[in-house]
């Protein structure tokens, strides 16, 4: 086995500002797996708020390339490697190989049927008309995910639907409101039709929705970001949001999955933005979701050669084995 790890920088179209955050650049970290002939690759981009950087990654990959190269297993690595961005292109890289070693698709390996994918458009924080406008020119989209902080998020809202009445809309807060704030805004936003809020209150204040019975569904993020989260605080949230980059890779992804479904809960795959290389295994998760975010190709200028096609309506091709699985 040869592992090879790479630095992976793409500019983005534009800038995109999120509560407390603004991305210029995806830096991302690319793992290549190659063995008997047989290639697979893997892309890791990591979590800003857990300073899970492209240098952290790049250490941590030089770290268990040997381990690699002398035979450890996907079980391995994941004994082995905390969650990160790290071990999630490493993880993504091995089944990749795996496939191509195997003859045959990601598909047959889950033991999934895949369909389209539909997935949101993200429209990040800006004045009520420039994220109107942005809404109106995303009118192929029929979901739309709206990043909000705690700067007029009702008047930005309104505006919104009054541009895409037809529109389903979600909100991602990313940890930025009150519990006050969010009993405060839940009525208009109820009002104004909004399928989901996403992570409202900051990591590691979900207890204060302890006994709360929100009349919308609300999405853990932050707050849930490994299979060993998920159980302890899942029980505060109706949607989980699950992101590679958060627990590590597919394998713990898809446990999680299992966990949801024991659980009754609803799902959404999300994206730490990423290539269409990082899209590719999220859309495996994206089959057992009622909300689907992998567009994050569509924030950088230039995807890579082979990428994922998006269609009309927000309509997700399956991904071709000469992208990854």
């Amino acid at each position: 086995m040869k592992m090879t790890i790479e630095r992976k920088d793409f500019r983005l179209h534009s800038p995109f500002v999120i509560t407390g955050y603004t991305f210029l650049e995806l830096n991302a970290v690319w793992v290549r797996l190659e063995e008997d002939g047989f290639v697979g690759r893997g892309e890791g981009v990591g979590a800003y708020y857990l300073n899970d950087d492209q240098a952290k990654m790049l250490r941590e990959l030089e770290e268990i390339r040997p381990k690699v190269e002398q035979g450890a297993t996907r079980k391995d690595i994941n004994d082995l490697m905390t969650p990160s961005g790290a071990r999630n292109a490493l993880d993504c890289a091995m089944w990749d190989l795996e496939c191509k070693i195997a003859n045959a698709s990601i598909w047959d390996l889950v033991g999934l049927k895949p369909k389209q994918l539909h997935t949101v458009a993200t429209i990040g924080i800006g004045s009520a008309e420039k994220m109107a406008s942005r809404a109106e020119e995303l009118n192929d989209f029929s979901n739309l995910k709206i990043k909000l902080d705690d700067e007029q998020p009702v008047e930005k809202l309104t505006a919104i639907r009054l541009a895409r009445p037809d529109a389903n809309l979600v909100v991602d807060v990313n940890q930025g409101w009150s519990f006050e704030q969010l009993t405060k805004f839940i009525p208009a936003l109820r009002d104004l039709d909004i399928k989901m809020i996403e992570q409202p209150l900051a990591r590691g204040k979900d207890h204060e929705l302890a006994g709360f019975v929100s009349p919308i569904p609300l999405g853990g993020d932050e707050s849930v970001l490994d299979l060993s989260e998920y159980q302890a605080n899942s029980k505060n949230y109706q949607v989980i949001n699950i992101k590679l980059d958060k627990c590590g890779g597919l394998t713990e992804a898809l446990q999680i999955v299992e966990a949801c479904q024991k659980d009754g809960k609803s799902i959404m795959v999300g994206n730490m933005t990423g290539t269409s290389l990082s899209m590719a295994p999220a859309c495996v998760i994206g089959q057992h979701c009622d909300f689907v975010d992998v567009d994050g190709p569509l924030l950088i200028a230039k995807d890579i050669p082979n990428g994922l096609n998006y269609l009309a309506g927000g309509r997700v091709e399956i991904a071709s084995a000469a992208l990854w699985g």
